[in-house]
């Protein structure tokens, strides 16, 4: 009963804010993006580039309202949530032009207000429209929406999935101390919280191993034990799955009641406000998927990747929302997901990177019905960090791409300093993306052999002006991005 009720609470809380957000919108139209994606995909880099090029009278001829001239004029506002952080567009762009760095990556929820002046294409738009379209862009890291399956899960049911995904793989490697200590405490023995701290740190320090594997596995929920902010040290955030537990009732007082009450506030404090707040309230969605990393750690990290994904867009509500229903329940009618770093790869390869993205979410995207319009995969770089040539090797000319690798990264032995320009040949992407998955015993060392080679590259050199104004930031295909994501919307 108590279940029952705090569910009908939460719903109700969905309503009233639905509610209040579009009443808001007769007057003050806008939508909201959501913006996510697992470590180290970009979401910082895209929001970044995408305002400035807009902002900056950027390269975008495929933004159709651009284009043609609607719109007058482009700006930041202040941001509708006053209790959310707002995203540092300023710094992150600082470090991207001027020092030619990439920013820090995304470790909260955070926020920020474009909003367009424009005249509608259609006469009859023109009578009944103010003209102005707010985008409220919502940065949240792709880790915590992976927390949103804890929700339908009891902790029995997360401990046994948890544990057994330990022992497997790439995990085996990164688990033994944590599992060490799991299996040499008994579950129902009376609660310590000694235990429960160390426990709570060997599970951390498992998760956070696994993050640092350059074989990048992406499936390591709880979000926030990686991402803790001002929840550090709480209770809510020191708990972990046991091995061997039974379908019975704990004993009050027992290890298991502790671990299972600490796993419970957490997705009533932590994973509910979150869906309730941000979540729920978004209208489109861009997941941005580092497919090409996936691909250097193998096929166990592309299948790692391909359960992380399904399991995030299994999250989303997907649908066109109605007038009427828009004001009792939201459902994302747009999902993008974009491939990023196209930029490491020649464009002759760009359609087969696309096609890997579409193989990795392909029964995802089935499986939650999301099809036609209101979904698209494409492949991009949000910053272009290299420009494309062609040299001569054994009299062949080869397709190459030309940049500064970041200082450390390493190519056939030699290690670059940050500073020097090189080409690379980066191999090219398999026609059929099937033949990545087939060999589950396979390595990065294969991949090697299959002649792929990706590095990570320094932000390009932003020329400016004569007036002395930095020119807009160079990207491959953010256009395309943002004509799906809002085109419609200025039409």
């Amino acid at each position: 009963m108590a279940s029952f009720l705090h569910s009908l609470r939460n719903d109700a809380r969905l309503v009233i804010d639905n509610i209040a957000d579009r009443a808001t919108s007769l007057t003050d139209p806008a939508i909201r993006l959501g913006v996510t994606g697992l470590s180290r995909a970009g979401k910082t880099v895209f929001i970044s580039s995408l305002v400035h090029n807009l902002l900056n009278d950027g390269r975008i001829p495929v933004f159709e309202p651009i284009r043609s001239g609607r719109v007058s004029k482009v700006r930041l506002e202040p941001q509708p949530d006053d209790a959310v952080p707002r995203f540092q567009y300023e710094d992150h762009v600082k470090a991207l032009v001027r020092d030619r760095i990439w920013p820090d990556s995304t470790r909260a929820v955070s926020q920020l207000r474009l909003t367009f002046d424009y005249q509608s294409a259609s006469g009859w738009n023109r009578l009944f429209s103010p003209g102005r379209l707010s985008v409220d862009i919502v940065d949240y890291p792709g880790e915590w929406l992976l927390d949103l399956p804890l929700l339908s899960q009891d902790y029995s049911t997360f401990s046994r999935n948890t544990v057994d995904l330990a022992r497997r793989g790439i995990r085996a490697d990164h688990s033994g101390d944590f599992l060490a200590l799991a299996e040499s405490l008994d579950a129902t023995a009376p609660a310590e919280e000694e235990n429960a701290r160390r426990l709570a740190v060997a599970f951390t320090d498992y998760l956070a191993r696994c993050r640092a594997d350059r074989r990048t596995l992406a499936v390591l929920p709880p979000g926030r034990f990686l991402m803790p902010g001002d929840l550090e040290g709480s209770p809510a955030l020191t708990f972990a799955p046991l091995p061997n537990l039974t379908d019975e009732k704990p004993a009050k007082g027992s290890l298991h009641a502790m671990m299972e009450r600490r796993y419970e506030a957490y997705k009533t404090h932590v994973v509910e406000p979150f869906f309730r707040e941000h979540f729920a309230r978004l209208d489109r969605q861009i997941v941005l998927v580092d497919a090409l990393q996936a691909i250097n750690g193998g096929p166990e990290s592309l299948a790692d990747l391909e359960t992380a994904l399904g399991d995030v867009l299994a999250t989303f509500r997907p649908g066109q929302n109605s007038f009427l229903s828009s004001f009792l329940t939201r459902r994302i009618d747009k999902v993008l997901i974009a491939a990023t770093k196209a930029d490491h790869l020649h464009h002759e390869s760009h359609d087969r990177l696309e096609k890997i993205t579409r193989r990795i979410v392909g029964r995802a995207i089935d499986r939650i019905g999301l099809s036609g319009a209101g979904i698209e995969v494409m492949a991009i770089a949000s910053v272009r960090a290299t420009r494309e040539a062609t040299v001569r090797h054994d009299g062949q000319a080869l397709p190459v791409i030309v940049g500064n690798p970041l200082a450390g990264e390493t190519i056939n032995g030699e290690t670059f300093d940050g500073d020097t320009k090189t080409a690379i040949f980066p191999g090219d992407l398999p026609e059929n993306p099937d033949s990545l998955f087939e060999r589950t015993d396979s390595t990065s060392e294969d991949i090697a052999r299959m002649g792929l080679n990706f590095v990570r590259f320094r932000p390009p050199h932003i020329e400016e002006t004569a007036g002395g104004l930095k020119l807009s930031v160079p990207h491959i295909r953010l256009d395309r991005a943002m004509q799906f994501l809002m085109g419609d919307r200025l039409a």
